[in-house]
């Protein structure tokens, strides 16, 4: 078996017999404020999901537990409540949130949830709900680099103790390879004038800042080349979180082998997306496959009235399925 990722388990739920972080080594999970992320299409993802007494429900994006907290109001106490992410401040907000004694939180991706509950005792799961979208609170944190209103350093990563920050990111790759990411990851019209323009403007400083990268996007741009309003880095911020955080590969990989072995016959997967490539991913893993069953034959949409209530769930897409007894 391979070996398997560091995680810090963060509730006595089980006795896990794989190794823990150390105390110097965990996270430190609290929190100064209150979470202000606003859980999207709660009700539909609660309709789908189907929930029952009983229920062991792994929330492989646990983040600050707003789905995560009326999952376990419907599963009770008989039932379990398993919470993935991989950023350690949103699992602060989740421990806060969730002190209950059937709720297990796991410093992990989801792409290891089948190895970490195996060592666990646990071969399967009744239901599973991801949340690909980025919080708010994320995005708030000016020491993350998420978004440009933040300011910041150029981070972006959701564990900072994993891999190479947007900063470094950026420092390393080729033009070729810039533009290849901004086209790819977000449909950047000016992908190759950015990138030139990264790789000219980094020969004479480092863009370590989020307030540098704003500014190189602006320069490569041209003026009125962006709808008013709208930030023209927008596009780019959001293709380097995708690269840094590796995350379509996760979604594949979550889609192809982990949630096949996971997912007990019988049970439901719920999943939202936040960006086409995501969302062209989850319906392929599930379209036209004999072990799954569509719950939603199209993608379930936010209404108009959450729109307007929350704006960033504008982008989202609602898929399920369950998982055939063969």
């Amino acid at each position: 078996m391979a070996t398997l990722p560091q995680v810090s388990c963060l509730s006595p739920f089980l006795s896990w017999p794989f190794r823990t972080l150390s105390a110097e080594a965990s996270p430190q999970f609290t929190m100064e404020s209150q979470s202000v992320h606003v859980s999207v299409m709660p009700r539909e993802v609660l309709h789908y999901m189907q929930l029952v007494d009983g229920l062991t429900v792994m929330d492989g994006t646990v983040g600050a537990a707003g789905h995560g907290q009326q999952i376990l109001a419907r599963i009770g106490s008989t039932g379990r409540l398993l919470g993935f992410d991989r950023d350690p401040m949103m699992l602060g907000f989740a421990k806060d949130k969730l002190p209950e004694s059937n709720v297990q939180l796991f410093h992990s991706s989801y792409i290891h949830a089948s190895e970490i509950l195996a060592e666990a005792g646990i071969d399967g799961v009744d239901r599973v709900f991801l949340d690909l979208g980025l919080s708010s609170d994320q995005l708030a944190d000016r020491e993350r680099g998420f978004g440009f209103d933040a300011g910041g350093p150029l981070d972006m990563r959701f564990d900072a103790s994993k891999g190479e920050s947007a900063a470094e990111f950026l420092a390393i790759s080729s033009a070729e390879a810039l533009a290849t990411v901004f086209r790819e990851f977000a449909d950047e019209p000016f992908a190759d004038r950015i990138a030139e323009q990264i790789v000219s403007q980094r020969r004479t400083a480092p863009i370590k800042t989020t307030s540098d990268l704003e500014e190189s996007v602006r320069r490569a741009i041209p003026r009125g080349a962006t709808k008013s309003g709208k930030n023209p880095a927008t596009r780019v911020f959001q293709a380097l979180r995708i690269a840094v955080n590796k995350e379509l590969e996760h979604v594949q990989n979550m889609m192809t082998d982990v949630l096949p072995k996971l997912l007990k016959p019988g049970g439901i997967a719920v999943i939202l997306t936040f960006h086409s490539l995501e969302d062209r991913i989850v319906k392929s893993g599930f379209k036209g496959k004999q072990e799954w069953q569509l719950l939603t034959k199209t993608p379930i949409e936010s209404t108009p009235a959450e729109i307007r209530i929350n704006p960033r769930s504008r982008s989202a897409k609602l898929r399920a399925a369950q998982r055939k007894s063969l």
